[in-house]
């Protein structure tokens, strides 16, 4: 593992040179991994971007026991999170909890088996499944895809109630806005080229519909040679604190009281011309022999204690069926 001014220098190194490689930076931005495709092994690290996969047998009857934290806890976190909005110290963050669960599958097999555009596993330590991009690079151009908003697609008419959510809206509309802000810092004309699009997501027991925007901006000719500086000014992602930013994660390390550790990071590969990226989340940790799904949701004015508690239990699922 590097810290961050090593990992900066060494993706500057191998964009600059044009030469490929990986990358994995955990949410405080302590550890991370910088390497070469060849040496991911040696890390013990796997990874898949939008593979297609056929489906196995054993997708068929895959058990998910959840032992999420008791309401009481979720609501004690809540409050504190609630206060701060009130206060005006905050006026969206992204709340989370760990949640123990019990599967007959091991973090190789949930690997193997998920679909998603974003696959990633840290041998014996975690295994992700993201649907969220972070950022992507290509020709001079930066894009971001920030997700906010999730709900069943069984609901009757889910994709008109999720996209006309007051609380759902503002949230989103926060979030695009503290992404132009920091894609601003390294690129210019920044502006929103899709805004609230539907992704569909395929669960082990549902389907789930998420909302997502696009934002663009023009980066400089030698930005190659400026990689790890460009992605670290991104971080942490914006659609997993919060904003304002910097005041917002240090409301949520007091709110949690838990390490998210890698959960809520990013993973990244840059192929010599372009760069790809995604956040941590759906997300399976390994912690003393025992499984923690983390998950959880954005707070604002609007939020409702037992709605946002719902919605933490309901990104409890790994992407198989």
């Amino acid at each position: 593992m590097k810290c961050k001014s090593e990992a900066i220098k060494l993706m500057n190194m191998y964009g600059g040179a044009s030469e490929p490689f990986v990358f994995l930076i955990d949410f405080d931005m302590n550890n991370t991994i910088v390497c070469k495709p060849e040496e991911a092994d040696k890390f013990g690290l796997k990874y898949s971007i939008n593979e297609k996969q056929e489906r196995d047998a054993l997708s068929e009857n895959i058990k998910l026991e959840k032992f999420p934290p008791s309401f009481g806890d979720y609501k004690k976190a809540f409050d504190i999170v609630f206060k701060e909005i009130y206060d005006g110290n905050t006026y969206l963050l992204n709340l989370t909890f760990p949640t123990l669960i019990k599967t007959d599958l091991s973090l190789d097999q949930i690997y193997e088996l998920s679909r998603a555009k974003y696959k990633i596993l840290l041998k014996d330590r975690f295994v992700c499944f993201s649907p969220e991009i972070f950022v992507k690079i290509k020709d001079d151009k930066i894009s971001s895809y920030p997700m906010k908003g999730t709900i069943d697609a069984s609901i009757p008419n889910a994709e008109e109630l999720i996209l006309s959510d007051e609380k759902e809206t503002a949230e989103h509309n926060t979030i695009v806005d503290l992404i132009r802000n920091d894609l601003s810092i390294t690129a210019k004309n920044v502006r929103v080229e899709k805004f609230r699009y539907i992704d569909i997501i395929e669960t082990h027991d549902k389907t789930l519909l998420q909302v997502s925007s696009e934002i663009t901006g023009e980066l400089p000719p030698d930005y190659k040679r400026r990689l790890g500086d460009i992605i670290f000014s991104l971080l942490p992602a914006g659609s997993v604190t919060g904003a304002p930013k910097k005041r917002t994660v240090d409301i949520i390390k007091r709110a949690e009281n838990y390490k998210r550790g890698f959960y809520t990071g990013i993973f990244g590969i840059f192929d010599g011309e372009s760069l790809d990226s995604c956040v941590l989340i759906r997300f399976i940790e390994s912690i003393d022999g025992k499984l923690f799904y983390k998950s959880g949701g954005g707070i604002t004015h609007l939020s409702n204690v037992e709605s946002e508690y719902e919605e933490l239990l309901k990104k409890i699922y790994v992407p198989i069926n």
